[in-house]
């Protein structure tokens, strides 16, 4: 079996069980998981993609909330396009930083946050359990956690096909 298809059976498992787990166990927006998963592969997996992933979709959430903090209150198109512009070259400035030097990542933090405020309907000034902001930080990490088992669950079904070819080649004809 390739790793293309031992990968994909794992994803398509692992997205089964994610998208069950969101719409009734936690309260969590599928989609924002779904974006740190693509964000844990984007910058090269494993533990250190975890790491890295993470690390730039808070650095993301972090940009997001100070962009939102300072335009809260205002109504005004021409400051908010101002502080999306700052937030956006902050974006690409802290990535010279080697730990947070995947941009995509950063870009996929903030809307995560942008996106939970819009779904979700609560401000950034929520205080509490929903605060878009620790809902897309929360998410990020499952997200980035759900592409290491995916790994893992690939890795598992290589074996056990490979286990499989072995045995079924080891049969007499």
């Amino acid at each position: 079996m390739s790793k293309a298809t031992a990968l994909s059976i794992s994803v398509g498992v692992l997205g089964m069980v994610s998208t069950l787990m969101t719409a009734t166990i936690w309260n969590l927006p599928v989609w924002v998981l779904f974006l740190a998963w693509a964000s844990f592969f984007f910058v090269g997996s494993g533990m250190p993609g975890l790491l890295k992933s993470v690390a730039c979709n808070w650095t993301g959430i972090v940009i997001a909330t100070c962009t939102l903090l300072a335009v809260q209150g205002t109504a005004g198109a021409l400051w908010l396009s101002i502080a999306v512009g700052l937030g956006s070259f902050a974006m690409v400035q802290v990535s010279r930083l080697p730990w947070i030097s995947a941009t995509p990542a950063i870009v996929f933090g903030f809307a995560m946050t942008v996106g939970t405020i819009a779904a979700t309907g609560h401000s950034i000034t929520e205080i509490g359990m929903s605060n878009p902001a620790l809902i897309a930080a929360t998410t990020a990490l499952v997200g980035a956690a759900f592409g290491v088992a995916s790994e893992y669950g690939a890795a598992l079904v290589s074996r056990v096909s490979l286990r499989r070819n072995d045995a079924d080649s080891a049969q007499p004809a």
